[in-house]
């Protein structure tokens, strides 16, 4: 009776173990085979049945080459290879099989073949099989994707590396090789301020130690070392944070670029404007000279000719000669302030404020016989730039004198607007005069160009104020409607103290 009790129990165990091995078997996510000796299969997951598409009375008991098909038994030689796991007790693992099924797309699978033992023999194999067709795919995808990323790096005619926090060199593209002639194994590790000319160093690493702290790229323009130790052409470079995934800062990239072929443009696009302004000023200075130049060889003549001239007559040709001699003098002057070169040790503090009242009262009685009415706006009375006082006055007086005179008979209005920026002066010099046509807006800068009447003006008034605020490091610019007068607005810098520049209060 407990022989049969103890029989009960047993089969009762062993059921409860059968049923908790199919259970394991199901979850497990690989295709499992338990494989016999004789190379018949003792038991598969459900894994397998759907992936082979057959049903589990149809693949128990059958032998190994009737389950798998031909090509797959071929390429992986399984035969061959389970004996050599039941010979050697020792598994293989990692395999990789592909197989394209008819009309099914190429599957690659991972196997392993691991010897399952009872007392002390392997009594038969277990085979896993894992389909890592997607993540093969995903994996190729990812290796695309980066490849192609770096061809584009290599194939742009732009210098780009990438560097640490510390600023060590961790990738160097095509372009970068060419033009230093560094190869990617000799800089990978180095300090890029290394590269850099040495003037260049410090205002380099300054970049490099804020460069997470500051919200924008930074640029920076820097001559760099060849690997002949000698300086190659300027390098136009604008750093960036490069970021994680987590937006923090793990290193900088720069993308630099040759700046020779532009600054060889530049260069020639300065000269050829420097040829045409020579042609056109010297066109200018021909025909201004010469017209009071011939008034007075006319005079000179007539008074060789006429021996017997009135004093009358003789006094109106000396008046002639004396007027043109005074009006080429007036346009050599004009053209001596125009070339005028600018003397930085003659700078001083000038308020530009005082400055702009004292023009407006030299043209008071001028705008009083026309009946112009000037104004002058200011938010301060003390305004102060960097500047040579008598040029500033000349600039203003220039520009008030073109206002007065582009007025109409019935008088008209001037008004003077000064505006303060934090590091600028703007003054806005506003007339309701006759105005500038839009063809002619873009040369009214341009040497001896003059919309007044033959006789009336040099032609040079605009250009010496254009020369003066360029002098002063400033800009200025026009804005005109016929019939409804101009604008100009000129912006200097304000001055800066030696304790300001230096940071100090």
């Amino acid at each position: 009776m407990k022989d049969t009790k103890t029989n009960q129990a047993n089969a009762a165990d062993s059921v409860q173990y059968e049923q908790l091995y199919a259970m394991l078997l199901e979850a497990i996510p690989s295709s499992v085979l338990l494989i016999s000796r004789n190379l018949r299969i003792l038991s598969a997951n459900r894994n397998f049945l759907e992936k082979g598409r057959t049903t589990l009375s149809d693949t128990l008991g059958s032998k190994i080459e009737e389950v798998f098909p031909a090509v797959i038994i071929e390429q992986m030689d399984i035969a061959k290879r389970i004996k050599e796991v039941l010979e050697t007790n020792k598994p293989i693992k990692g395999e990789r099989m592909s197989y394209r099924a008819p009309g099914v797309s190429l599957r690659i699978y991972y196997y392993s073949l691991i010897p399952f033992f009872r007392q002390g023999r392997a009594k038969g194999i277990l085979l896993l099989m894992d389909d890592v067709t997607e993540q093969l795919r995903l994996g190729e995808e990812v290796r695309q994707g980066e490849m192609h990323r770096l061809r584009i790096v290599d194939s742009a005619s732009d210098l780009i590396f990438s560097t640490d926090c510390a600023g060590n060199i961790l990738t160097w593209n095509a372009a970068a090789e060419k033009l230093l002639g560094y190869s990617s194994a000799e800089v990978e590790g180095r300090k890029f301020v290394e590269l850099c000319a040495s003037e260049e160093r410090a205002d380099i690493q300054r970049i490099f130690d804020h460069i997470d702290t500051l919200d924008i790229p930074q640029n920076k323009e820097c001559s760099m070392l060849s690997t002949k130790g000698a300086n190659v052409n300027l390098i136009s470079w604008v750093f960036s944070p490069l970021p994680d995934h987590l937006n923090q800062s793990v290193g900088i990239v720069a993308v630099g670029r040759d700046l020779t072929e532009t600054r060889r443009l530049e260069m020639e696009l300065i000269q050829s404007q420097r040829l045409a302004a020579l042609g056109v000023m010297s066109g200018g200075i021909a025909h201004e000279i010469k017209n009071p130049l011939a008034i007075c060889s006319s005079a000179a003549q007539f008074l060789a000719e006429e021996e017997d001239c009135t004093p009358k007559f003789r006094r109106e040709c000396v008046d002639k000669i004396c007027r043109s001699i005074q009006r080429a003098t007036a346009i050599i002057d004009s053209l001596r302030n125009f070339a005028k070169p600018y003397v930085k040790s003659r700078t001083s503090q000038v308020n530009l404020v005082e400055t702009i009242r004292e023009t407006r009262k030299l043209l008071s009685h001028q705008a009083k016989l026309q009946q112009v009415v000037v104004s002058v706006s200011s938010p301060a009375d003390n305004i102060l730039v960097e500047g040579e006082p008598t040029l500033l006055q000349q600039l203003f007086l220039n520009l008030f004198t073109n206002a007065l005179t582009a007025m109409p008979t019935g008088g008209g209005g001037v008004k003077v607007e000064v505006c303060l920026t934090e590091a600028h002066v703007s003054v806005r010099v506003s007339d309701t005069g006759c105005g500038i046509g839009e063809q002619n807006i873009g040369k009214i800068f341009d040497p001896f160009f003059s919309t007044a009447p033959v006789g009336k003006g040099t032609g040079l008034g605009l250009s010496i104020c254009y020369a003066i605020v360029q002098q002063h490091g400033g800009t200025i610019t026009a804005e005109s409607t016929v019939g409804q007068g101009s604008s100009f607005t000129v912006k200097l810098p304000l001055w800066v103290s030696a304790t300001r520049s230096e940071g100090k209060p």
